[in-house]
């Protein structure tokens, strides 16, 4: 039977909808935040980390009130959204002083998980000041860190969820589109990779790939309860060629249609990638495709 919407990849029938409006009849007083949250239960609709979707399952039942299939009880309450009004973050005061040195010879590099630290905010404005694509604020599971040589910061990388459809990573994988939906937590997109303009050291960017290769799967599985077994990012070929990227044994896997996750058009609208990814586990297939 068709759906009646799919809504972040879960195809909802017209069962899952009379579900809901059963739901909601026998408990008119509850509000739409505990509606969503004893949906949740009743599918056993969590996060990897057991936690449950709320805020998605609100979502989706959201669309389907306004595309008339439920009706919600009327809005209670408004919370404030710290993300809505979040202003760009505030320039950091750092030592421009260059460092211009051989990789042996500012070794040890400090990695240091800069996510819910007193740091973070150094890094968002590192990143806001000095990447290209300035700071955006991650959505879902995301780790941000910081490196320092020296007693200094001279690098920032971050690592969010995955894109749900990018075609030729897919099709490296193999995985089918049940695999996908089911397995695409298990997957780390570098969203930031950023070396500060002030350093050159030949080789650092590389080397620090195959550093977070060992340190990112210890600290997804810490932070969110479920590992990574594969990572993957983008590469704007009008400005960079990921020799980086190459250098540290990633797999170039193809290039994106240039169209966004959302497109209806099937024409180019934003310039078309690079796709990198590198495996984390030598079983990443059978991990991922199981």
């Amino acid at each position: 039977m068709d759906a009646l919407i799919t809504y972040r990849g879960r195809r909802v029938s017209p069962e899952d909808a009379a579900l809901i409006r059963t739901l909601i009849e026998e408990n008119p007083s509850d509000s739409r935040r505990s509606l969503s949250r004893k949906l949740c239960l009743a599918w056993g609709w969590k996060q990897p980390n057991g936690a449950l979707r709320d805020m998605v399952c609100r979502g989706l039942m959201l669309a389907l009130h306004r595309a008339g299939h439920i009706e919600l009880p009327p809005k209670r309450f408004s919370p404030l959204n710290p993300l809505a009004d979040r202003g760009k973050p505030l320039e950091a005061l750092v030592s421009r002083e260059p460092i211009q040195d051989a990789l042996s010879r500012i070794l040890p590099l400090e990695i240091r998980r800069a996510r819910r630290t007193a740091e973070e905010k150094l890094f968002n404005s590192l990143i806001e000041q000095h990447h290209y694509l300035g700071y955006c604020q991650p959505v879902g599971e995301h780790l941000k860190y910081l490196i320092f040589a020296l007693g200094r910061p001279v690098a920032c990388i971050a690592f969010s969820s995955a894109p749900r459809h990018i075609g030729c990573r897919d099709r490296f994988i193999g995985w089918s589109p049940e695999a996908r939906k089911r397995n695409l937590h298990l997957i780390a997109y570098n969203t930031r990779f950023l070396i500060l303009d002030w350093v050159t050291v030949p080789n650092l960017a590389s080397y620090l790939l195959g550093r977070m290769a060992r340190v990112l799967p210890g600290d997804w599985q810490e932070l969110y309860n479920h590992a990574v077994y594969f990572v993957e990012t983008f590469v704007d070929t009008e400005r960079f060629r990921g020799t980086c990227y190459q250098a540290a044994n990633w797999i170039y896997l193809g290039k994106t249609t240039g169209r966004g996750k959302n497109d209806q058009t099937n024409k180019v609208n934003r310039s078309i990638k690079a796709v990198w990814g590198y495996p984390l586990s030598k079983d990443f297939r059978d991990r991922l495709c199981q």
